[in-house]
């Protein structure tokens, strides 16, 4: 065992050694429950397959112990089998849930291995084993079993909840209070956790979602009733004094403290910072003030304030022609978001989800953007999930040239940024990019609660500050009469953003408008506004009551137009750590009051890029149409000459 600052490394091979034990304890053991009863008889008679399995009956060394057997014995492995129904084949899920309980069993059993040597429990088990435990000594051996029994308990609960946290999906179980908390022995207390894990997968896990959420339900009620019992015991200096990590599965063990439910991915992209962003003004705010409202969200009560007060952007759609810094607008976000993390000792997860992730297969592009979904809503991690060339990855449905695959990513992403059962807890965000929005489908594109318009260097101080940028420093080249990157200055540069679009931008749109204007005069209030909207929606029958929903939740942004103090981000005490209810406070004194200007550029803005986007749409279908008849005349005319 090597350390580790301050933490041991709890070594694999001493982990590794134990999976014998743990793969024949999920086989099967024998256990008459002594403090809980059985909450229901098996719901059907195991086949003669199962019962042929080996049992796992074993004694602690050195602790005499008599067998407590019942004919049916508890056999792990065939219940989580089961709970899919008759399906004979393992799922991914199911073969997730073994591999994990038999990973925190091993760990378990380690660490209460070491914990043994470093006591002399080891010692007094051969010691009883022989019959030869000191009379004076008796008081101290019981102790150290029980402490033994609690260790084992609360490890093997902690690291079942952390190994299965990432297959976690929106799908809770409430399974009650742990009652078969036994304190004999490592073994027995483990025996007397699964026998009551076994009997909640039987009562709870119906599908392949309610078994990992019945699993994890149950550690953390482990560990929950294992802590009470811990704060009477003795002897447990020894393992609350330590720290321990387990380096393959970044798990850290400190005493009887559960390790935060999930771990960050490692982002291995090289971070842009916020000034090499050049253009691109109001994609680069909003996604500066994205990056510190993630920040605000708090982990007890899995809630953010931005999402519960109004002005949280869970899904945007970012668009512009090839070159103009969609990846290095992503590459600022991550970076910026993980430095915060970093900061606040907050688990961090990106992942994008590419081309790569469509599979000729049937279903398997659809499990593939379902897992990704579910990773970065993790509701025990900070989220940033980005869909980069989302009209190359979902298809428009309807469309004979998309794949099934594709076909499968638009409903799976359908269903997650807006459907039935999307719930927004404000630790998470998705980006989508394209090139050509056009060719998103409709409906998904208007998923996108906001929308960034990324169209790169507009200007000439623009075009000069990203000629030094890309430069370099390795040229003597002299700058000549140009403040650098002053033209990058946030405030100003978004102010004058959202002021061109006190007017609309695409030539549809701006007729509408002006037509509007000249019939019932200035746009300056909500019946004024709700007949622009009409008059959008009678231009293009796209313009639903999403869009709408769109632009007032655009709009609530803008009344969150603020910058959370860098120094908030810097010492997490001054805001990050603080009690949800002082958090949403403190916002809401700043929040600004929503004016007529706002809700017009807003408007605005969204009805530009569904214009913008309807136009390039109809031209692409138009150009289309003309290829086919052109085909077809040259189909026509080689049929007839090859007749002739």
């Amino acid at each position: 065992m090597s350390r580790t600052s301050d933490q041991m490394e709890l070594r694999e091979e001493d982990i590794r050694k134990h999976y014998e034990a743990a793969a024949a304890m999920l086989e099967g053991f024998d256990h008459t429950p002594r403090i809980a009863k059985a909450k229901e008889a098996p719901k059907e008679e195991r086949s003669s397959g199962i019962g042929t399995r080996r049992r796992f009956r074993t004694t602690t060394p050195g602790l005499v112990t008599r067998s407590t057997a019942r004919p049916e014995g508890v056999q792990l492995l065939a219940r989580i089998e089961s709970a899919d129904g008759d399906d004979p084949i393992v799922s991914s899920a199911q073969a997730s849930v073994m591999n994990g309980l038999r990973r925190a069993i091993a760990i378990a059993l380690a660490v209460a291995e070491t914990y043994g040597d470093q006591t002399g429990l080891a010692d007094l088990k051969r010691a009883n084993l022989e019959g030869a435990l000191p009379p004076d000594r008796k008081n101290e051996f019981s102790e150290l079993l029980t402490a033994e029994a609690l260790i084992t308990l609360h490890v093997f609960g902690n690291a079942t909840a952390f190994l299965l946290s990432p297959h976690l999906t929106e799908v809770s179980v409430e399974v009650g209070e742990v009652q078969e908390v036994l304190t004999d022995n490592g073994l027995l207390a483990l025996h007397g956790a699964l026998w009551e894990l076994d009997q909640d997968i039987a009562g709870f896990a119906s599908d392949d979602a309610r078994l990992i959420a019945t699993v994890c339900a149950y550690a953390e009620q482990l560990m929950e009733k294992v802590s009470l019992r811990a704060q009477t015991a003795g002897r447990l200096g020894p393992f609350t004094g330590a720290a321990w990590k387990v380096e393959a599965d970044e798990f850290s063990i400190r005493g009887f403290q559960p390790a935060r439910a999930a771990k960050g991915s490692i982002l291995t992209m090289t971070f842009k910072q916020p000034h090499e962003v050049v253009g691109n003004h109001i994609a680069k705010y909003q996604a500066l003030r994205l990056s510190k409202m993630l920040m605000a969200y708090d982990f007890e009560r899995r809630l953010n304030p931005f999402a519960e007060l109004g002005g949280f952007i869970f899904t945007f759609m970012g668009d512009g022609k090839p070159g103009t810094g969609k990846t290095t607008l992503i590459q600022m976000m991550a970076g910026l978001i993980k430095g915060y993390c970093d900061n606040a000792g907050y688990p961090f997860r990106y992942q994008n989800f590419g081309i790569d992730n469509i599979d000729s297969y049937q279903g398997k592009s659809g499990q593939n953007a379902k897992a990704f979904v579910q990773n970065v809503l993790d509701s025990s991690v900070i989220g940033f999930g980005t869909i980069d060339d989302i009209d190359q990855i979902a298809g428009k449905r309807g469309d004979r040239q998309s794949s099934a695959g594709q076909q499968e990513v638009t409903a799976v992403f359908m269903e997650a940024f807006a459907g039935a059962n999307t719930v927004v807890r404000g630790n998470c965000t998705f980006g989508m990019f394209s090139n050509f929005p056009e060719n998103v489908d409709d409906a998904l594109r208007q998923r996108a609660g906001a929308r960034f318009l990324v169209d790169g260097p507009q200007t000439r101080e623009d075009y000069v500050d990203i000629l030094h940028l890309l430069m370099g420093k390795k040229h003597d080249i002299p700058l000549g009469d140009h403040e650098l990157y002053a033209a990058q200055e946030i405030k100003r540069a978004v102010a004058r953003s959202f002021e061109a679009h006190n007017k609309p931008h695409e030539e549809g749109l701006m007729r509408v408008y002006e037509r509007v204007e000249k019939e019932i005069g200035k746009l300056d209030t909500i019946a004024k506004l709700g007949t622009y909207l009409k008059g959008i929606q009678e231009a293009d029958d796209r313009f639903t009551g999403r869009s709408i929903k769109n632009i007032t939740d655009a709009v609530k942004v803008r009344a969150m137009d603020f910058e959370l103090p860098d120094e908030w981000m810097e010492d997490p005490e001054l805001f990050l750590f603080k009690p949800y209810e002082e958090k949403a406070g403190m916002i809401e004194e700043l929040r600004r009051p929503i004016t007529v200007e706002m809700v017009i550029q807003e408007i605005n803005r969204y009805a530009d890029s569904e214009f913008r986007y309807a136009d390039k749409s109809d031209e692409v279908a138009i150009e289309t149409m003309v290829r086919e008849f052109g085909r077809q005349e040259e189909a026509k005319r080689r049929y007839l000459e090859a007749k002739e």
